[in-house]
């Protein structure tokens, strides 16, 4: 007979944003006439640059006839793309990157959730809580977490990110295998210097350890003090995996476009020690389960390098920042404290001994704004919310106005 792998059996009943969407759902079901303002999930709202709807319709053009069309591309990436993003979101700041080291995919999440397929199933993980669900999901799924007790999984490593410790995960006190690393992060908004950085890639040269590092909200970064890349920091190339998207950088999330890098210096080992490339095994792994991201989606990509793209680009990140902004100074003024908005598009609410179910049910049930409950990030989330600004200026104003009322 067919069996299920039951590991799935092991998850929490049922995705965060899927139980965020069914209360959103039974709230206007029972109140069609109030308004719901989502600034929950990090959904981008404003249209793709004009930019980027020229590239995708060069792209599509193209395809429209036989001197031009493409059939199959190559599983990696088109090399007029994978050398615009060597060159611009990495070589000009200084971090050793190749075009040949770039995959670009339909996503972080996708990479983030696949990768993990390429290493052994007793590996030991290590994953910061709170974190995006998916680096821990899918390692439930491939059975590498043990059994879930009292609200946590037995075989993980947690990395408490508190606010004693600025939110920052903090170097395990026993070997680990593979870490997840996430910064800007999602969902507390923290970010991690270059110093900060330099620890975590000496741990992992120093244990024979990967990093697998999610830089999704980069571009969102307006210290320049801060490191956008995990290359930026030596030794990096060696130790780490970087994720990247174009999803919240020019709203792609409808589009779906993003790379991974694997740089050639980086391995891992056989049960027997021997060094195996991950570059290659990557590769390897792309090419028999994906068959690339569609030519005109990355000639959309592609126009995000142009002047003018950049130009839209930014204007596109100022806009939501300035909501960042709003937010942030609305909850300080209310007396909640928070992280997060200033190099983030998210906004990390202290709830002040609240639950974070009970707070974000106070909000929706109150103000008709939707955030999300920071427990669904895990154990040390519980007390938090976290308020995206992913929404447009009237509504993320109107929005902090009801809140005010809902909590004076």
């Amino acid at each position: 007979m067919i069996r299920a792998n039951e590991n799935y059996n092991k998850l929490k009943a049922s995705y965060l944003f899927s139980d965020i969407a069914k209360r959103v759902e039974a709230f206007q079901n029972n109140h069609p006439d109030r308004p719901v303002i989502r600034l929950g999930i990090g959904d981008v709202t404003h249209a793709l640059p004009k930019a980027v709807i020229r590239g995708f319709q060069t792209g599509v053009d193209e395809m429209a006839r036989d001197a031009t069309f493409r059939g199959y591309g190559p599983e990696q990436g088109y090399a007029f793309l994978r050398e615009k993003i060597a060159a611009h979101d990495f070589q000009a700041r200084g971090a050793e990157v190749s075009a040949d080291e770039i995959f670009v995919s339909d996503g972080a999440k996708c990479d983030s959730g696949n990768f993990q397929e390429l290493f052994a199933d007793d590996i030991r993980i290590a994953i910061p809580d709170p974190v995006y669900p998916v680096y821990l999901d899918t390692n439930v799924m491939a059975g590498r977490t043990g059994e879930f007790k009292d609200g946590r999984y037995e075989s993980v490593v947690y990395m408490d990110c508190l606010k004693e410790n600025g939110f920052l995960p903090e170097l395990p006190e026993q070997e680990v295998d593979l870490i997840y690393l996430c910064f800007p992060n999602n969902p507390t908004g923290s970010t991690a210097t270059k110093a900060e950085l330099e620890k975590w890639v000496e741990y992992a040269r120093e244990n024979k350890a990967l990093i697998l590092f999610d830089a999704a909200y980069e571009s969102f970064i307006r210290d320049e003090s801060l490191p956008r890349s995990i290359y930026e920091i030596k030794g990096a190339r060696e130790v780490a995996v970087e994720f990247r998207s174009f999803s919240k950088t020019a709203g792609f999330t409808g589009t779906r476009c993003g790379f991974t890098v694997v740089p050639k210096e980086c391995m891992i080992f056989s049960g027997s020690g021997e060094k195996i490339s991950l570059h290659a095994m990557w590769n390897r792994r792309q090419s028999t389960k994906f068959n690339g991201v569609s030519y005109p989606v990355q000639k959309a990509a592609e126009a995000v390098y142009s002047k003018e793209g950049q130009a839209e680009v930014k204007k596109l990140i100022d806009a939501y920042m300035e909501n960042a902004d709003i937010v942030r100074r609305t909850m300080n003024t209310l007396g909640f404290d928070t992280v997060g908005g200033e190099n983030s598009p998210y906004i990390w609410v202290d709830g002040q001994g609240r639950d974070s179910w009970d707070f974000f049910d106070l909000l929706l049930n109150k103000a008709s704004v939707v955030c999300t409950p920071g427990g669904g990030f895990g154990k040390c989330g519980n007390p938090y919310i976290r308020i995206s600004a992913f929404n447009s200026l009237e509504n993320v104003t109107t929005a902090m106005e009801r809140v005010k009322e809902a909590l004076r």
